[in-house]
């Protein structure tokens, strides 16, 4: 008698293809079968950077069209793809007070239309980065290649990831740690502007210390935005939303805003996170004092 375990549809199908249910199962060091199994066709696996099993004729399933991608999409995706396969990443997740912040710009509305920009709460997190990271030197470093050398930097540039028709863009700001909220405010517009315009040079795009990656215009509860090496970590935010906070027994409506820190665990650790996160959450709650 067969000590092979199978559903009786699949002993039917390997009685159809003509296929010994035990020397099945000793093939593949198993002894329940299921119809997937009845194949001698092995699924190709992948190895570390091979692809090829992806080369698949698409068109065999249905219409399909193309679409190239851009030289600089490529790019993307080849580091993006490399930083994610060679990079221990951990997501810190937290989220931030943002009554303040809002009622700043409630009320510098107005100047903000007489220097003719509008003041974003992302001006007001680039603050809060830059100061974080004056903080909190390791996240303001590099690893070498070898991953035998941590360098240090004296100088905050922040990267402001820009979503554009021809791919992702990361323009800089300069010094941002030496810089007042409407500059930062003017700057990030007219990164943002020439992005899209495809107008950014190269050497408006690197060298940055950390990147911040803003969805907020867009939605969502949260992500995991992937670091950028050499960079060692990046923020994300998304929408704010109004959570209920208790003063005691007095529920208290609060705008709050999702952060999502990732981080290179070889050079960060989960409690370093945690300090950087909370040290920044508290300058979200009180940007009076980034701003004076």
């Amino acid at each position: 008698m067969s000590d092979v375990i199978a559903s009786p549809s699949t002993r039917r199908k390997a009685l159809e293809q003509g296929v010994d249910l035990n020397t099945r199962a000793k093939e593949l060091g198993r002894t329940t079968l299921g119809p997937e199994d009845l194949s001698s066709v092995v699924a190709p696996t992948a190895s570390a950077g091979d692809t090829s099993y992806w080369d698949v004729d698409h068109s065999a399933y249905g219409p399909v069209t193309e679409e190239p991608m851009s030289r600089f999409a490529q790019v993307a995706a080849r580091n993006l793809g490399a930083a994610n396969a060679l990079i221990p990443q951990v997501t810190h997740h937290d989220r931030a007070d943002i009554s303040a912040i809002e009622a700043l710009r409630k009320a510098w509305r107005a100047e903000a239309q007489a220097r003719g920009m509008k003041l974003t709460a992302l001006a007001f997190h680039v603050m809060a980065l830059a100061r974080c990271l004056r903080d909190f030197p390791r996240f303001n470093a590099s690893l070498s290649p070898d991953g035998k050398t941590l360098v240090l930097k004296d100088y905050v540039h922040i990267g402001i990831a820009v979503d554009t028709p021809h791919g992702l863009m990361v323009p800089v700001i300069r010094n941002a740690d030496h810089k007042g909220l409407w500059q930062i405010s003017a700057e990030i517009a007219d990164l943002a502007t020439r992005a899209q315009a495809r107008k950014i040079k190269p050497d408006e795009m690197g060298g940055a210390c950390m990147t911040i990656s803003n969805l907020g215009g867009i939605g969502g509860l949260g992500f995991t935005p992937i670091v950028n090496p050499p960079e060692l970590a990046i923020l994300g935010v998304t929408r704010t939303e109004t959570v209920t906070l208790w003063d005691g027994d007095i529920p208290r409506p609060t705008p709050m805003v999702p952060l999502d820190l990732s981080y290179d665990h070889r050079v960060i650790n989960g409690a370093e996170a945690a300090r950087y996160t909370a040290r920044y959450t508290g300058y979200i709650a009180l940007p009076q004092q980034m701003v004076i």
